[in-house]
């Protein structure tokens, strides 16, 4: 435990961590204080993001990228996906949708190519596997195609054309989910010699005890999670003041907060050289969200939800989600970059950001 308390008392990102009871007292006293509310919720997640990564960085040493960089994914993740339940059960299901195709695009484009820009400004060009990169881009490719299907044919009213497309989206769940399952077992079984990392760059001088930051990581995920359902209650009331659409606070402002100990993480291996963890964060973290948590939220909706939801996206976000996957695939064919290529993939996300701003889509 002093190990832990060192690293706070000497990181002074960590001294936030004076905002996590703060916003617990807030949302107790001043439960209609939207605004102050979303922005003690956005301060209490940003030290949480920090230490979640120096503990990721520290599992990642014993295990390897490749498995350091799913659990990562899949403890980030559990974030959006308390997020998304909680506007499920609110009915709230554009939130939810935006807040899906939102973390895809944000994780597969902003994600990566800040990690790429980061990286680039220190080290003159970094390598990675193309094997890892290649594979999760395929595997968005295809929860692209599920996600592309339902929306292409469910744009009629009539009640028989709802219920296909309810039925659809339920198949796609359950075949989306089992590929998955799938991937995992390609990549962590059978063929995980395909998948080590290109470099090795510096690691922590001192890194964790592996029980500690397996502790760290449980223990923050879940006041993370505590701490997303305060932000995603007072996030619409801030967006109402700030005059954001329920898509662009979905598909932007909860993709980015609720990425944020992701983001952290890949930044920082990105920083010392170490690209396939980096990447390992970004996209396998959107694949995970795109061919398991959307589907799980699907099935969920006729458990928690006023009434079942379909995987049918607004046309833009549809379009949105297939250019970050091949965006995602054109970057996987080479396994060198360097900054220019993070300007030019943030520059893809700026530009979906922008539009999805200023010409919001009718829910």
């Amino acid at each position: 435990m002093h190990v832990l308390l060192d690293e706070i008392r000497h990181t002074p990102l960590l001294w936030l961590l004076v905002f996590v009871p703060v916003v617990f007292a807030g949302e107790a006293l001043a439960p209609g204080s939207h605004t102050l509310l979303f922005a003690l919720s956005v301060l209490a997640i940003v030290p949480l993001a920090a230490l979640l990564s120096h503990a990721t960085e520290s599992v990642a040493a014993k295990t390897g990228d490749t498995v350091g960089g799913l659990l990562n994914a899949t403890l980030g993740n559990l974030t959006e996906l308390v997020i998304a339940i909680t506007a499920l059960r609110a009915g709230e299901y554009m939130l939810v949708k935006a807040s899906i195709a939102g973390a895809i695009v944000a994780n597969t484009l902003f994600m990566l190519g800040a990690s790429f820009l980061l990286g680039g400004l220190k080290h003159h060009a970094q390598e990675f596997n193309p094997a890892n990169a290649r594979l999760q881009a395929s595997q968005l490719f295809l929860a692209t195609l599920g996600l592309l299907v339902p929306s292409a044919v469910g744009g009629a009213e009539a009640p028989q054309n709802a219920a296909f497309t309810q039925t659809l989206s339920v198949c796609l769940a359950l075949l989306l989910i089992a590929t998955y399952g799938l991937g995992l077992l390609f990549s962590l079984g059978t063929h995980r010699e395909f998948f080590g990392a290109a470099s090795h760059g510096a690691e922590d001088e001192a890194p964790w005890p592996i029980g500690i930051a397996l502790a760290t990581l449980a223990g923050v995920t879940v006041v993370v999670a505590l701490i997303s359902e305060i932000f995603v209650a007072s996030v619409q009331g801030a967006a109402l003041e700030l005059g954001m659409s329920q898509a662009f606070v979905g598909f932007v402002v909860v993709a980015l907060v609720g990425g944020a100990a992701e983001m952290a993480s890949a930044f920082s291996a990105a920083r010392k050289d170490r690209l396939d963890l980096s990447i390992g964060i970004a996209l396998g973290s959107a694949a995970q969200i795109a061919l398991f948590v959307a589907p799980v939220l699907v099935l969920l909706s006729y458990v928690v939800g006023p009434s079942p939801m379909s995987l049918q996206f607004w046309p833009g976000a549809v379009v949105m989600m297939l250019f970050a996957t091949v965006t995602a695939s054109m970057i996987s064919n080479n396994q060198r970059t360097a900054w220019f290529t993070g300007v030019l993939v943030l520059a893809v996300y700026a530009i979906f950001a922008i539009t999805l701003y200023l010409l919001p889509p009718q829910a």
